[in-house]
């Protein structure tokens, strides 16, 4: 849990992605699109990328837990999340207050 915290905090937004995941895909291009630099670990190619995903399944509550998306060091979920809070309009303002982007 502790390697995944440190993770998260790496950068304004971290996704936890599988390379085979369209979900994944999607929320990643989405985060380019809006232009926020996005740190991403694909897990299924980690040397402990069974480990991080145990510990994420824990942190999510889902036994499939990415994309797992991480803004300012906080776990704010999955796609569905993502998108309703886009959709929402509220992903901008958690992406500016972590300064992800100017906007």
């Amino acid at each position: 849990m502790e390697r995944v915290n440190n993770l998260a905090s790496e950068s304004a937004v971290v996704i936890f992605s599988k390379s085979s995941c369209c979900m994944c895909h999607a929320i990643e291009r989405l985060f380019s699109e809006l232009g926020v630099k996005t740190v991403v670990h694909e897990i299924d190619e980690m040397a402990n990328g069974k480990e991080i995903e145990k510990a994420l399944s824990r942190l999510t509550g889902r036994s499939k837990p990415v994309p797992a998306v991480f803004i300012g060091g906080r776990l704010i979920g999955s796609t569905d999340e993502i998108m309703s809070l886009h959709l929402g309009g509220d992903l901008i303002t958690l992406l500016r207050d972590a300064g992800a982007i100017w906007l």
